[in-house]
């Protein structure tokens, strides 16, 4: 892919890197001179470049990319480049990264946005996850295919546990992506038989959450 990265702090640094790592052709926009460090994600293409001017983005030809991703610290930058990415370069998949809480509602489709990413809300998710067994906790939200990324970690009094996934009832509109036991990430199987302490990971629609806690949890 052609990502293309507004911000050249410290996240969207990280992002480049792990892209470059991964063979993306990658285009770091940052606006401020001091910012601008090329030994720091040498296999980047640096531009400096206001990434909320149209014409910057026009001299970018940022219209021949796959992905934009929003990485600034400020959410009214990243909300104006992921309107100007999808309204006036039609790039089909634009990543917004939200900054302070109170402003995730403004990360819509309606701005450009494809996927916001909330800082607040991950942090937030990750400590539930850490600490919270015998409940469903939301990891992640895909606002363009309206599905989260669930997690539950399996209690030892549950019915499913010792039985084989076969046997759970589980919702339409729910998948089964991995299941993490200890320091194992198992690809699930029918013949996989669940453990007390089993972090299941699933893919699954709003609506179905609630049935999903019932039929593991009961």
């Amino acid at each position: 892919m052609r990502v293309a990265i507004a911000g050249a702090g410290n996240v969207g640094r990280s992002i480049a890197q792990e892209l470059v790592d991964n063979g993306h052709q990658v285009m770091l926009i940052e606006r401020y001179p001091r910012m601008l460090r090329p030994e720091r994600v040498p296999g980047a293409e640096w531009v400096l470049a206001d990434a909320c001017e149209l014409s910057s983005l026009h001299e970018a030809r940022l219209q021949h990319c796959d992905v934009v991703v929003a990485a600034t610290g400020d959410d009214k930058v990243n909300l104006v480049v992921s309107l100007l990415a999808k309204t006036e370069f039609a790039v089909p998949r634009v990543v917004a990264r939200v900054n302070r809480a109170e402003n995730e509602w403004l990360f819509t489709e309606q701005w450009g946005v494809d996927v916001p990413v909330s800082k607040p809300r991950m942090m937030a998710a990750l400590v539930e996850e850490a600490v919270t067994v015998g409940d469903l906790v939301r990891l992640m939200t895909f606002r363009q295919g309206e599905a989260n990324l669930v997690e539950i970690t399996l209690p030892e009094n549950v019915e499913f546990v010792g039985q084989p996934l076969r046997q759970v009832p589980l919702p339409r509109d729910v998948a089964l992506v991995a299941i993490v036991r200890g320091k194992r990430v198992l690809v699930p199987s029918p013949d996989d038989t669940l453990e007390a302490g089993d972090e299941l990971v699933f893919v699954c629609t709003a609506e179905m959450e609630p049935q999903v806690r019932e039929v593991l949890l009961g």
